[in-house]
């Protein structure tokens, strides 16, 4: 009997509106991922992973690796970029953002009118984003601010960057605030 084939979305956690998405176009190094899944968790975003993966993530795996925060993580896998982007299509002006991690962005992270909800999207270490999904996505193409001469910013450092400036941004507005032993409220 053959294999069945990989569900296009599959959801390990149960729903709740996050304060941002974070998604993670086939990240190739585990350590990376189990940083950014750490961050996700303290701070209460949702994790999108886009396979391929370049490692496993079974429960055997996280185990072995010691990430006893893993099953806290609301994590959402994709079985490919394309069953990603159906998730995407055709929502409205209401409906959380898409913002693309690049070198060839149009804007700052700084300047983008982010807001809770957004989905946030890294690209592999290795090579970033799909030039061809950046084509589809104009102006939606962020840069974390770098000197001249800097290639780029380690994969986990750059989505800790992204996150806390939304952090940040969602306590001024009042979406979620800290309280007086430094703990976010709200997330």
């Amino acid at each position: 009997m053959p294999d069945d084939p990989a569900p296009a979305v599959l959801v390990h956690q149960p729903r709740r509106t996050p304060p941002a998405r974070i998604v993670l176009v086939e990240p190739e190094i585990p350590n990376n991922t189990g940083s950014i899944a750490r961050t996700c968790v303290a701070t209460g975003c949702a994790l999108h992973l886009v396979h391929p993966l370049g490692f496993d993530i079974d429960e055997k795996a996280c185990r072995r690796a010691g990430l006893d925060y893993w099953p806290r993580v609301d994590l959402t896998e994709h079985a490919d970029l394309d069953a990603w982007e159906r998730t995407i299509i055709g929502r409205g002006p209401e409906d959380p953002g898409v913002w693309f991690f690049s070198a060839r962005a149009d804007q700052s992270l700084y300047e983008a009118p982010i807001r809770p909800g957004d989905r946030l999207v890294f690209g592999r270490e290795s090579v970033g984003l799909p030039g061809a999904l950046l084509e589809r996505h104009p102006g939606r193409r962020l840069a974390i601010p770098m000197r001249p001469g800097e290639r780029s910013l380690n994969l986990s450092n750059a989505v800790a960057v992204a996150v806390y400036e939304m952090v940040r941004k969602m306590i001024g507005i009042g979406a979620i605030s800290v309280d007086n032993a430094g703990r976010l409220s709200g997330a």
